[in-house]
This record gives structure tokens, sequence and C-alpha cells, in this order.
């Protein structure tokens, strides 16, 4: 059940905060179902508070705990998330703090709680007291001062020990927008003009021949030719896909859980002779797989489908390539969705990694010999990544090719991305050749 549309930004901010706390909901799912009841003068701010709160969840709860010694009973959780809006904007934002508690005390009542102004009055000026003192407090507890939960810290920490506070820094950030230059109707340089005539600033990205990244976000759809298909909204962490697979002229290529796509017009804008077959199991989702190449005027072969079971799809005709981005825990796209520190737990790790190991597993079986898989997570943990193509090296003979690339960090299989400020988001690849047969 969706929360109440409120038209106060701070009252359906905290709905959705709520929501995403104690109904595992996600912000994808709730934000746009709530913007519709908003002034669209306040939209800006009310997503603002969605992610900013989310985001800094684990520091907002651990001040919260300080500043109330009596918890909230359950049926109040929609005013716990609203105090945790007021804390938010007084420690990040740039709204007056008299402002910022005048308002926040204000939405009480399109919570239907007036009985609660003193009480968010009282917490939310004594962090005003006591900023300086709390803050410090924040410094020595490492959940707090990082704001990820502590299964995550513990992971990050074991898996990169040298890397682990970088990681957790950028997962705080506000993520960069990343555009993926279409190579069959124009060029890097070329759009950069382009964006240039319209004042947006941009750069070109490090790794990626086809990235450029906006020194301002903004709508896609004020982009010059973003409906011709002359570029798309894409990270440069998965723009290196298509370059490390390669596909040759005529070859056929399975891009498997294809959605929502980008990858797929990718391979296609990359070598468009390509006989490209998308495998994407839910429905809804593999409409924006159509939507995406038709806006980029390419074509491909969609199917609907569980890809471990071929026999609901697979016709038999082997593959010369493979792309596998494998469901993941999205833990190297933090920045990107925060909702991910609040909604992930240890126990998904376990289960997803099955899950990739019988992925692969079956897709592999529709490679030609000879042929190239490319497997690829958004995740920075290795459970899910090298640890994965361990076990499946135990069942079954590859070769693994080396990644020569300037990017990432080098192991036993494949290449690890891991976020980095203003760059890339987290991301993990491994190419995997099938042996030829022997005779």
């Amino acid at each position: 059940m969706s929360p109440p549309k409120h038209s106060n930004p701070r009252s359906a901010a905290a709905l959705t905060l709520c929501a995403v706390v104690t109904q595992g909901k996600s912000l994808s799912k709730l934000i746009p179902a709530s913007l519709e009841a908003i002034d669209p003068k306040q939209q800006g701010l009310y997503k603002e508070l969605c992610y900013g709160s989310v985001r800094w969840h684990p520091q907002l709860m651990f001040l919260l705990y300080q500043l109330m010694k009596k918890p909230l009973k359950p049926k109040d959780q929609d005013l716990q998330a609203l105090i945790l809006i007021g804390l938010y904007q007084q420690l990040f934002t740039r709204i007056p703090s008299h402002a910022s508690i005048s308002e926040t005390v204000e939405a009480t009542n399109a919570l239907k709680k007036k009985w609660a102004r003193g009480l968010v009055n009282g917490v939310l000026r004594n962090f005003q007291r006591e900023r300086d003192t709390l803050i410090e407090q924040i410094k020595e507890n490492q959940i707090a001062h990082y704001a990820h939960p502590r299964w995550f810290l513990k992971k990050i920490q074991k898996a990169w020990p040298d890397h682990w506070q970088s990681v957790a820094d950028a997962n705080n950030q506000r993520p960069p927008m990343t555009l993926r230059i279409n190579q069959q109707k124009t060029s890097v340089d070329r759009y950069r003009q382009l964006l240039e005539q319209e004042q947006i600033g941009s750069e070109a990205c490090s790794f990626s021949s086809h990235g450029i990244t906006l020194t301002q976000p903004c709508d896609p759809l004020t982009l010059p030719g973003f409906a011709q298909g002359l570029v798309s909204v894409q990270d440069e962490a998965p723009q290196l896909s298509a370059d490390i697979l390669a596909p040759a002229p005529n070859e056929r290529i399975l891009d498997a859980c294809a959605a929502p796509g980008g990858k797929t017009c990718h391979l296609l804008e990359t070598q468009p002779s390509i006989e490209l077959v998308a495998v994407e199991k839910e429905q809804e989702r593999s409409t924006r797989i159509q939507e995406n190449l038709t806006r980029l005027q390419q074509q491909a072969k969609i199917i609907v489908a569980d890809v471990a079971k071929l026999t609901d799809w697979w016709d038999g005709e082997p593959f010369d390539r493979i792309l596998l981005d494998a469901p993941c825990s999205a833990t190297g796209v933090i920045r990107r969705n925060p909702d991910i520190k609040l909604l992930r737990t240890k126990q998904d790790i376990e289960q997803l990694s099955t899950l990739q190991l019988q992925l692969l597993k079956a897709v592999w079986s529709t490679l030609k010999p000879g042929g190239t898989l490319l497997y690829a997570t958004c995740s920075v943990l290795p459970q899910e990544n090298e640890e994965v193509l361990e076990q499946f090296s135990q069942t079954t003979p590859f070769i693994s090719q080396t990644i020569d690339a300037p990017w990432g960090i080098e192991l036993k299989y494949g290449r690890q991305l891991l976020p980095i400020n203003g760059q890339h988001d987290g991301f993990y690849y491994a190419k995997l050749v099938k042996p030829e047969a022997s005779s």
C-alpha cells in the first residue's frame, strides 16, 4: 500500500522515508508516485529531502538516539522520519535553521499530529544548541561517521583495506551525470560543441572513449539531440562493457538480464550489424529496452524470460559473445540508489551470489566454443564477483582473459572499479573465453 499523497514537501518526504524504512520500498517507486501532488516549485526540495535523508540515515539515526532518550512508538514512525528530515536540513542544506525548524514543525499538521509540534521543535532546537558536541560524537562512531550499515562496512574493510574509506565517501556523494555519445550519429568533440552552444559545461571521460560528464546534472530531455538519439544517459563504468566485449560484424550476441537496455544499445552503436538477443525476466523492465531501442533507431530481439531457464527462450543456436550483467547488490551504485543502505542485508549477498553462479552456468552452455563471455556486476563485493568466478572454475574449464586497461584494480579474474567522486561508479568485469572443443 502506497503512503498517502501530501502536498507539503516535508511531510511527503517524511512519509517516503518512512515507507523505505518500515515497508522496504524503493525511492525509485515512491518518488514518482508522490511528485504529482507536490507543487512543481517544491518538487526539487522534496527529492532533495528524500535522497538526502536516506543517504545519511545511519548518521541521522545516531543523532536521534542522542537527542531522544525515549523512542517513539511504532505508530509514530512517520513522526520519527519527519524529525530526521529536520535534522538533515540543518546538517546538509543551506536552508536557515530557523526556517527549516519552523517549516518542519508546521509539517506535523499535514501528518495530522499537531500534538507533536512541541516535541519536534524541542528535538531540533536541542540539536541546534548541541550541534558542535554532537558532531564530535559522530566522528567517534564509525557507522555514524561513514553513514553505512555495520555489515557493509565490515565487508568493504575486509575486501578493500586500502580503499574502504574512499568507497564509503564516494557512496555519500551526489553522483555525476554522464552521457554516452552515439558514435553512429556524432562524436564526443562535436557533441561537446553542441553542449557549449547551450551553455552546458562538460568534460570527456577518462576511460570511456564515448563518454562525457556534465559539470551540472540536467533534465535529459533538455539535452541537444536527445530525442533524436545522439546521446544517452549512462555512467562511465557500464560504458566500458562494449569495448571489452568487442563484438565483430555479423556476430550473434546475447545480452542476458538486459534491462533497461543501455548496454544493449551501446553494443549496437559499436557494431550495428550484429544479431542481438536481449533477455529480460520482467515484462515492465523489458519495455524500457524497447523504448531505448526506438529512441536510438535500433533493433534487437527482446525476449521476456528467466535467462536461467534455457528451454523457455533459447532456440539452440549458440552465441559468439555473451554479456551477463548479473543481478547483484548494486553496492557499486549506492550514491545513485542510497536506499540500498537500508534495503540490502548481509543475507541478500549470499542469495545473490548463488543466483549469479546459476545464471553463469546456464548462459555458458549457450556460448560457442572459442566464444567470449563478459561477466559484469555493479557490486564492489568479491562475494558477487571474483568468488563467483572461483566457484565457477571448480566445475567448468574456461580461459580467464586479461583485461588490459588503465582503470580499476587487476584481480585473479577480471578487474574491479571502485566508485570515485565525480567519476565512475563501482563495477566489476571478468572476460572468459570458452575453450575450443578438443579433436
